[in-house]
């Protein structure tokens, strides 16, 4: 019988396909003498399943009416062979991928078959039989719609109360195997997209909810593994690591983008178990209590690595919520989270940072719990907190008081390079974090006001309440409203959720007080010698996103501070240096390599994103500080110090050249064409009275009572360059005669060599009849 097999056949027709089923059906027991009959038979039988179901289907009618998955589960109860199992595990997989027919795959599911094949007990010992095994289930999760699904779920009383497809696939998820990691994945998200609301609710009740905590016990594990390998990088920097770091973080960002996936399929109350339990077991207890200020002679990789996961979470893992609770957390006290951190969770000591690296999630790692802590916030608007440098003072507040967010503005003032960039790149990240409230912004002092204007604009067009008043008001008193409600509101919810009090007397300060912060952190960093011209690179795009349109909220002494400290400080130094690099070794491209680099400058300066990305922080580049690192022969040393040069003097020109034309247009009351929209007038607009003047606005405390003045620019288009032109021309000239006359009638004042006749001046003011005697 064995032999008749091998005889020539056409091999893609019914009557080989009817040949080979009648002969497995004979097959009473497998060993050493038919086992490559049969795994050939198994082989052959999904060729001609997949041609027939694409070209002819009589294939397949013939398949279900003798039953032939029922088959193949009796050969592999027969099988005490390996290879049955593995051929029987390819030969279904490759028949379910390749059927089109959803009458084909919901004959393949129907009737328990697949059921059995998911639970059947494999010996997982052999890893190919596993790869196998895992391409199955992950095939079968290709072919899952609305329709399909109920087949291979169990239900009582219309709730599903079995699904062992997901059930199996989840115990593989932590495999130390990467490629069986990822195809979990993939089978766990094609069940979740399916949008099965019975399945829904199944995968979000005890114990499958286990499953999301421990995903991200197993990826706390891998950022402890990345911070070994960074640490291990910052104390032996000669050893070549990189690769092993890239590694890290591909995995890293991986699981991320998984948790965005997960979240992207809209299952309810997902979102709030992967917030809490990355809140729980990694920022709260791990990354927070890790930005913290250590001696100088400490590699402090710890802070690295939180300062580049922070980002990495914000950027990836799309939550409002947790975005806007990791920035509600940042005005916490830095000493909060190390009592938070102070016992163990899940077998490592989190308040010495990271500290120990385990392979398995703990199946318990959900449940750990918060301390219930209640802490007091300094007072935010005291003088000591307007201005980072201080921040640091030992006669100031110590670390352990400083809050979070001043810490990161330390860091920028008064840390090593990549600590500046390493916070540089959470403040870019929290900037384009969509998820964030803009008021959440503006507190943290980084909401650029392009925003906030565009948003009030807006609100004033439609015609909404109050929205000229937010627009034009010099100080934004429905901003502060927003802000004190937005950030009370995850404040209190870190109180109920997480155990966490928060006290203070007066949180919510003036938005200027956090954004000059933030702005004299940044002046502060343009005067340090120090710091890596790509780390001011970052810093430059941060301040240029900062600088905002009103003089009221950057005025010109903020900008003469900024154009003398970094003139007077790095600009000159930098350039002293360059000079001496004409009768250095590379005289000849020094002007190519400044052409260069000014374009890459201005390019990165006006990018929409940082020049550097937050992963950049872990592979810091060396900073040539003096002459004496550079050898005397080595002229390729010399080159990089010249790139060096060249880098930071262009980016402290480019802030300049900025600040220039900012100071320009602050001092300027004049109405301008707009330089490329040649019928756009750019004018501002101030009130009719003088504020302080008008009694009826204010009351006896000097509050405004009610709506505010207008003051503010505007922007107003013509119909075409000449009509835009003409009412410039209109505008200058009646300001001009204004401004004349206001001059001719103070002339007799202002005159010190001329004795002041005051009736005089009374006098003639009553004569001209052009304005009242009580004016000027």
């Amino acid at each position: 019988m064995w032999f008749s097999f091998w005889r020539s056949r056409d091999r893609f027709t019914l009557d080989h396909l009817r040949y080979l089923t009648d002969q497995l059906t004979k097959v009473q027991i497998v060993n050493d003498v038919n086992k490559d009959f049969v795994i050939e038979a198994l082989r052959s039988i999904a060729e001609l399943i997949t041609y027939g179901d694409q070209h002819d289907p009589s294939f397949f009618d013939f398949f279900m009416e003798k039953q032939v998955v029922g088959e193949f589960v009796r050969i592999l109860k027969l099988s005490k062979s390996i290879s049955i199992p593995l051929q029987l595990l390819q030969t279904v997989s490759i028949m379910i991928q390749n059927l089109r027919s959803e009458h084909a795959i919901y004959y393949m599911f129907s009737n328990e078959h697949m059921n059995y094949l998911i639970t059947y007990s494999f010996d997982f010992r052999n890893e190919e039989l596993l790869s196998y095994y895992i391409s199955f289930l992950r095939a079968i999760s290709g072919k899952l719609n609305k329709s399909t699904i109920s087949l291979l779920v169990k239900t009582q009383d219309e709730e599903v109360v079995s699904f062992p497809l997901y059930v199996e696939a989840i115990r593989f998820a932590f495999h130390e195997e990467n490629m069986v990691r990822t195809a979990v994945r993939t089978v766990t998200l094609n069940v979740y997209h399916v949008g099965d609301e019975c399945v829904n609710r199944y995968i979000t009740s005890a114990p499958r909810t286990e499953y999301f905590s421990n995903l991200v016990s197993f990826f706390r594990n891998q950022c402890m593994d990345l911070n070994r390998l960074v640490s291990e990088a910052l104390k032996n920097q000669g050893s070549d690591s990189t690769s092993a770091i890239i590694s890290a973080v591909d995995e890293i960002e991986d699981n991320l983008y998984y948790f965005s996936d997960v979240i992207s399929a809209g299952i309810p109350d997902v979102g709030r178990l992967i917030t809490d339990s990355i809140l729980m077991l990694l920022v709260f207890p791990l990354l927070l209590p890790s930005l913290r200020t250590l001696d100088s002679n400490d590699m402090q990789s710890g802070v690295v690595t939180s300062l580049y996961l922070l980002c990495c979470i914000l950027r990836i893992v799309k939550i409002k919520d947790l975005a806007n609770t990791i920035v509600a957390a940042l005005f916490y006290p830095f000493e909060t989270f190390t009592k938070f951190s102070g016992g163990k969770v899940n077998g490592y000591t989190s308040d010495s940072g990271f500290t120990s690296v385990s392979q398995e999630p703990d199946e318990n790692s959900a449940k750990c719990k918060a301390e219930h802590l209640t802490v007091e916030v300094p007072n935010s608007t005291s003088s000591s907190d307007l201005y980072p440098e201080s921040v640091m003072s030992e006669n100031n507040r110590s670390s352990s008081n400083l809050t979070l967010r001043e810490v990161l503005l330390a860091y920028v003032t008064k840390g090593d390079d990549v600590q500046v960039l390493g916070s540089l790149s959470v403040l870019a990240t929290l900037l384009q974090t969509k998820e964030l409230d803009e008021s959440m912004l503006d507190k943290l002092g980084i909401l650029p006001q392009r925003k906030q204007h565009k948003k009030q604009l807006l609100q004033a067009l439609v015609g909404e309440a109050s929205g000229e008043e937010q627009l034009f008001s010099s100080e934004n008193s429905w901003m502060r409203d927003s802000i004190g409600c937005e950030l009370s509101t995850y404040l209190e919810k870190i109180k109920e959720l997480y155990g966490l009090s928060f006290l203070c007397s007066d949180l919510v300060t003036s938005p200027r007080v956090p954004r000059f912060q933030v702005l004299d952190a940044l002046v502060s960093l343009f005067c340090r010698s120090n710091i890596s011209a790509e780390t001011l690179w970052d810093g430059g795009w941060l301040l240029r996103q900062l600088l905002p349109y009103s003089e009221a909220e950057f005025n010109s002494q903020h900008l003469e501070l900024l154009q003398v400290r970094t003139y007077e400080v790095s600009y000159k130094n930098s350039a002293t240096a360059l000079v001496k690099e004409v009768r250095g070794f590379w005289p000849d491209l020094l002007i190519t390599v400044l052409c260069n680099e000014w374009k890459k400058c201005k390019r990165a300066m006006e990018s929409s994103y940082p020049p550097k990305e937050p992963k950049c922080v872990l592979f810091p580049s060396p900073i040539l500080s003096s002459e004496d690192d550079i050898p005397d022969s080595s002229s390729f040393a010399a080159g990089e110090r010249l790139h060096e040069l060249a880098k930071r003097i262009l980016v402290l020109r480019h802030l300049d050249l900025i600040c220039q034309a900012l100071n320009q247009e602050l001092k300027s009351t004049l109405p301008k064409i707009d330089d490329k929209h040649s019928r756009w007038l750019h004018l501002r607009i101030r009130p009719s009275s003088l504020p302080v003047l008008d009694p009826a606005k204010f009351n006896t405390h000097g509050k405004l009572k009610s709506k505010a003045f207008v003051d503010g620019r505007w922007t107003l288009a013509f119909r075409d360059e000449e009509s835009c032109k003409s009412a410039l021309c209109m505008i200058v000239e009646e300001i001009n005669f204004l401004c004349d006359e206001v001059h001719r009638r103070l002339k007799p004042l202002l005159n010190l060599e001329t004795s002041l006749n005051l009736s005089g001046l009374a006098d003639e003011d009553s004569s001209t009849n052009t304005t009242p005697r009580n004016s000027v």
